[in-house]
């Protein structure tokens, strides 16, 4: 099975990320943020993905080291459980809509992170939660997974619709790339033979 547990203590959050590639989309998470819990429950849940996030920060000052610090450590749990990357088809992508809202998710899973945001809020929050955080999550998950990652608002007008169309697209174009392909038997999906 290819899973990690990863754990980040600091100053202003301690983390626990325990994630199954090979899952049935199990979620346990606990961020002291309602709204972002509820997203990483709906992101494992359409990644087919079991994770476990314990993310205790320090949320008297805000909640940008809560969002940004558990997307690394997210994205470390990836990187670890992805091994070396072989015999997964590396790419992939998803179109998701809810509602007035459609959203695109385009991944490369080259080990060279990389991420387009061309997502724009009306509203400075969600619930209590500030959207200008999603893109720190998005981020710091790219870049500690080694995604390429591309995310794409096409048009929407309820914030809550934008977020969680975007965290579902992220979820099934990530579910296609890690998917192992049988007809590479076990080889890394690149002419130079490595990622």
């Amino acid at each position: 099975m290819r899973t990690a547990s990863i754990q980040r203590n600091t100053k202003e959050t301690q983390i626990s990320v325990t994630m199954n590639l090979d899952g049935t989309g199990m979620a346990k998470v606990s961020t002291g943020i309602g709204f972002f819990d509820h997203m990483l429950e709906s992101f494992a849940k359409h990644a087919l993905i079991d994770l476990t996030v314990e993310t205790k920060g320090d949320l008297h000052i805000d909640m940008h080291h809560t969002v940004e610090d558990t997307g690394i450590v997210m994205g470390q749990a990836l990187k670890t459980a992805l091994g070396d990357f072989a015999g997964i088809r590396r790419f992939g992508h998803a179109y998701i809509p809810m509602d007035e809202t459609l959203s695109r998710a385009s991944i490369d899973l080259s080990n060279r992170p990389y991420l387009i945001w061309n997502v724009h809020f009306e509203r400075p929050k969600v619930g209590e939660m500030d959207t200008e955080l999603f893109k720190e999550w998005f981020h710091a998950f790219a870049g500690n997974g080694g995604l390429c990652l591309h995310v794409e608002n096409l048009y929407g007008q309820n914030t809550h619709h934008i977020i969680e169309s975007c965290y579902k697209a992220l979820a099934r174009a990530l579910r296609a790339a890690i998917e192992i392909d049988p007809r590479l038997g076990g080889a890394v999906a690149s002419t130079k033979g490595v990622l």
